[in-house]
């Protein structure tokens, strides 16, 4: 694992602890990297509580409550897309935290207004939803896939 990233980890998981917080995630094209990072950190089951890994429509609908309507109107790689992601995988597993992504890490999958390296992101807080929209340089496919995690940890920090 990277090494930035295994320390933004640590910070994460530590933040989580000392405010006895939980977490959960909800990945699609990061694949569960942002959940492996948590949990590459020793005690960190005081923190994680699991993750959905959805990469198809349909799970993101059936397991994670992602409306019909959003997935038909707006698509997969979407701001409404990754909030409900998040919303839904922190109500089904009962965390105080969830994070999602979806996006397209390349290298295909790019469509007209959605090139690689488009990612939205999504961060529950409580109550709070911060959903941001990642727009990264096509350097690969696992270099997008380590952007967005180290992206998503460090905003994740910022709002725990």
């Amino acid at each position: 694992m990277d090494a930035e990233i295994h320390k933004i980890a640590e910070e994460v998981n530590a933040r989580l602890r000392s405010g006895a917080l939980t977490i959960a995630t909800a990945e699609s094209c990061t694949g569960g990297a942002i959940a492996a990072a948590i949990t590459s950190v020793a005690g960190s089951s005081d923190v994680f509580k699991g993750s959905v890994v959805a990469y198809s429509n349909d799970v993101k609908h059936r397991v994670l409550g992602v409306a019909q309507e959003i997935l038909d109107s707006e698509g997969a790689v979407s701001a409404a897309t990754v909030e409900a992601m998040a919303v839904g995988v922190q109500r089904l597993i009962g965390s105080h935290c969830a994070v999602a992504t979806s996006g397209i890490a390349g290298p295909g999958g790019a469509v007209p207004g959605k090139p690689v390296g488009t990612v939205w992101v999504a961060i529950v807080v409580g109550d709070k939803r911060i959903v941001r929209l990642l727009t990264l340089q096509d350097k690969g496919r696992e270099n997008n896939i380590c952007t967005t995690v180290k992206n998503v940890l460090s905003l994740l920090l910022k709002e725990i």
